[in-house]
């Protein structure tokens, strides 16, 4: 009997071992952790304290947005980052800053991409869109150097970066990034230290200007730019008057255009802060057959820069105060005249003439001008172009001189009657008739000249377009 329960338990004491040993060579597969995702990572992470309560404070329940799929790229200032935004903008407390405007601050330094610090160092510098809403209920742009480590709008410096999480990366900086107006991103981007220059010394406290409510577009020249229209003249020495003008023909007041929304448009005129002849506002032409160019000088290189207070796009070019020759040159729809006024009438300088800004010239024509454009479909229906001499009195009969009548200069209803550079003279008649806005009694008696576009507004003079050539009485 003591035999057999011997060999009993040295039977369950093999099975039990032989049990053990199998669970050894096979373990139950234990679950792989779970990374966390961006808002999980804060809680955990001391220095984000600061972050997270602001997140949870903020309107739009950011928390929960940001625990969300994303992928979200998150500019994570510090706490002391948070107690420096505080102190410099008078506030002793986060529960003193407006909820609404908190949630637009830190939607600010959300990109919505999974954006790592070798794909900025890659690129080395330009703009990315944060969360945030700007000008136009565009997103707010983010500037971004890698010159020198890797630094948002020239103030927030990456401490720490590519900290992975399920949903995006934490970049954790050292300053908050406000909210920018078009004035901050020009100071933020070195390639515009020249326009901030310029905009300092002109007339007109236009850096104050530009911080204002807006909305505006501004086409910034870059530094290149800039240098080329100085041509080696000190910026001290530009007139600031002029100089004011030249920059607020950069800028169109009212409205945040984006390039879409001129690429859609194609071409066309709007109007600038600068002021044209007659005290009227300066118009800037567009034409995007080719990138996006204003005046047939200036193309765009980077387009749609969103700031709080409107759009910038940085140019190429200075746009200088416009002649109507300039308008003449750049929009396609003259090129005919352009022919007509340079090639075919070459004993004529019409192009030096009509890009006179100066008064008291010894052959008596002197700006401003009031010039009749033709367009290229109207001098298609003349069937041929005159020979020079009957040519050059044609185009002579199209301008008037010394006087800028604009549209709003017209008797309405009624005749206005104005003697050409040719001798005969022109009569306007408004309102027109049919799709003719106003119109155009010439010298030769017909009345079915019409004006079909008005106030093409220059430095010198003013453009009218007209549907047909105007014949003098010859």
């Amino acid at each position: 009997m003591k035999t057999k329960i011997f060999y009993l338990v040295f039977f369950s004491l093999s099975l039990f071992i032989t049990s053990c040993s199998n669970d050894d060579d096979n373990p139950t597969p234990q679950p792989e952790p779970q990374e966390q995702n961006i808002v999980e990572i804060a809680l955990e992470t001391p220095e984000l304290s600061s972050l997270v309560a602001a997140l949870s404070r903020a309107d739009g329940d950011l928390v929960t947005v940001l625990s969300g799929n994303g992928p979200f790229t998150v500019l994570a200032p510090t706490n002391a980052a948070f107690s420096a935004f505080l102190a410099d903008n008078g506030f002793s407390s986060l529960e003193q800053v407006p909820t609404n405007v908190l949630s637009q601050i830190l939607l600010n330094h959300v990109i919505m991409a999974d954006v790592k610090a070798s794909d900025l160092l890659s690129m080395g510098s330009g703009y990315t869109s944060g969360s945030a809403t700007g000008a136009g209920g565009q997103n707010i742009s983010i500037y971004f150097d890698t010159s020198n480590g890797v630094m948002f709008n020239n103030i927030a410096t990456v401490t720490t970066a590519d900290v992975n999480a399920s949903n995006g990366t934490i970049h954790i900086v050292d300053n908050v990034l406000g909210l920018p107006d078009v004035v901050d991103h020009a100071l933020a981007n070195s390639s515009f230290s020249n326009l901030v220059a310029a905009l300092g010394a002109a007339d007109g406290s236009l850096v104050s200007v530009l911080q204002g409510e807006g909305p505006f577009t501004v086409l910034a020249p870059d530094n290149n730019a800039f240098t080329t229209f100085l041509d080696g003249t000190p910026l001290g020495d530009v007139d600031t008057a002029v100089l004011s003008q030249i920059l607020l023909n950069h800028v169109i007041i009212g409205s945040a255009v984006t390039s879409s929304f001129l690429t859609d448009a194609g071409s066309g005129y709007t109007n600038t802060g600068a002021t044209g002849a007659g005290g009227n506002a300066m118009s800037l032409y567009f034409n995007t057959s080719n990138g996006v160019m204003f005046n047939g000088v200036s193309t765009v290189a980077q387009a749609d820069v969103v700031g709080t207070n409107g759009i910038i796009h940085a140019v190429d070019a200075v746009i200088g105060i416009p002649t109507v020759v300039t308008f003449a040159t750049a929009d396609p729809n003259f090129s005919t005249l352009v022919a007509a006024l340079t090639d075919l009438t070459p004993a004529t300088d019409f192009a030096a003439i009509l890009s006179r800004t100066e008064g008291g010239n010894a052959d008596g024509i002197n700006p401003d001008f009031t010039v009749f454009a033709p367009t290229n479909d109207a001098f298609d229906a003349l069937g041929s172009v005159p020979a020079e001499a009957v040519l050059t009195q044609v185009l002579l009969h199209h301008v008037i001189a010394g006087t800028n009548v604009a549209s709003g200069d017209l008797n309405n209803p009624g005749n206005t009657t104005a003697p050409t550079l040719e001798g005969d003279n022109v009569t306007i008649t408004l309102p027109g008739t049919g799709d003719n806005i106003a119109n155009i009694t010439d010298g030769s008696g017909a009345t079915d000249v019409g004006i079909i576009a008005v106030d093409v507004q220059a430095g010198n003079g003013v453009i009218h377009v007209i549907n047909k050539v105007m014949i003098p009485n010859l």
